[in-house]
C-alpha cells in the first residue's frame, strides 16, 4: 500500500508540473513493442488516431536480431478516446518447451485541452500455451510538442506500476522523445527516436530488457505517410538499436501501418 501511494503522488506531481507552453495536439504515427501507441517502451499520452479519425485501426511487427524473437501486434482507437492493442511475442523454445508472450492493453485518453494525458495498463501471459505467470502494468503517460533547435519533438513520460504474480512488484518510470530531424530538408520523413524507462514491454523481454539498469533505445523512425498522397493513413518503418548501454544489447526492425475506419 506505501508503494501504492506513492505512484500516486507521482502522478499527480507529474500532472501538475506538465508546461502548458508546449500544450499542441498530435499523434505519434509510430507503435512500442507491444503493441500501444508510443516510443519503443515508453507509451504516449494519446492514443493512436486521436484527432484524426473516429475509428482506426493499427498493424504492425517487429524483429530483434541477437535476441530472434519476432513481435506481432495490433490495436484499434475509438472515438477518440479509447485505445485498445495487443502483442504477441515469439520467442525461442527453452527447454524444448514453447515460450511465447501474450499482451494486452487499454489506454484511455483523457479529456485535456491541449497536452495529451492518458491513463491505461495491460495484461501479459507469459509463457504461452502454459502461462506458467501473469504479470500486469497500470500508469499515466503525458506528452506534450515542443521545438529542439527549431526541430519539433514530441516528448513523452510515463509512471506506472507493475505486478507479477507471485513476484516482485516495481514502481515504474520512463521518457523519451520523438523528434523530426532537419525537416527543411528532408521533410517530415525521419524522426529520432529516443527511450529510457526501468520498464520494458513486458514482464519478461528480450533485447530490450530494462531489470538490469534500466533500458536505453534509440533509433531512426521513417515516417512515409508524411507524404501529401499518404496521409490519411498510417506506414511507418522502424530501424532501433535496443538496450545499448547493456551487454544484451539488441538490433530491431520493425513497421506498422494503419488506416481510419470512421
Amino acid at each position: 500500500m506505501k508503494k501504492l501511494r506513492i505512484f500516486f503522488l507521482l502522478c499527480t506531481a507529474v500532472l501538475l508540473a506538465v508546461p502548458e507552453a508546449f500544450a499542441q495536439s498530435s499523434s505519434l504515427n509510430g507503435m512500442s513493442l507491444n503493441g500501444a501507441a508510443g516510443l519503443y517502451a515508453v507509451p504516449s499520452g494519446r492514443i493512436g488516431w486521436s484527432k484524426k479519425a473516429d475509428v482506426g485501426l493499427d498493424f504492425g511487427s517487429s524483429y530483434n536480431f541477437f535476441s530472434q524473437n519476432p513481435i506481432a501486434k495490433a490495436g484499434i482507437s475509438l472515438f477518440d478516446w479509447v485505445e485498445l492493442s495487443g502483442a504477441v511475442d515469439f520467442q525461442p523454445k527453452t527447454h524444448d518447451m514453447s515460450n511465447t508472450d501474450g499482451i494486452l492493453g487499454v489506454k484511455l485518453q483523457l479529456p485535456t485541452p491541449n497536452t495529451g494525458v492518458a491513463v491505461g495498463g495491460n495484461i501479459q501471459f507469459l509463457t504461452l500455451p502454459d502461462r506458467q505467470n501473469t504479470a500486469g502494468q497500470i500508469y499515466v503517460a503525458i506528452s506534450y510538442l515542443g521545438d529542439f533547435f527549431s526541430w519539433p519533438a514530441d516528448t513523452s513520460m510515463a509512471i506506472g506500476y507493475t505486478f507479477l504474480e507471485g513476484g516482485n512488484k516495481n514502481i515504474d518510470f520512463g521518457m523519451g522523445f520523438d523528434m523530426t530531424l532537419v525537416p527543411n530538408v528532408l521533410g517530415n520523413f525521419v524522426h529520432l527516436v529516443v527511450d529510457f524507462s526501468n520498464f520494458s514491454y513486458s514482464y519478461q523481454a528480450l533485447g530490450a530488457d530494462a531489470w538490469i539498469r534500466g533500458s536505453l533505445n534509440t533509433g531512426f523512425r521513417i515516417n512515409i505517410s508524411a507524404a501529401p498522397a499518404l496521409n490519411k493513413f498510417k506506414l511507418v518503418f522502424d530501424l532501433v538499436l535496443l538496450d545499448i548501454l547493456d551487454s544484451d544489447r539488441t538490433i530491431g526492425m520493425g513497421f506498422s501501418f494503419g488506416l481510419p475506419l470512421k
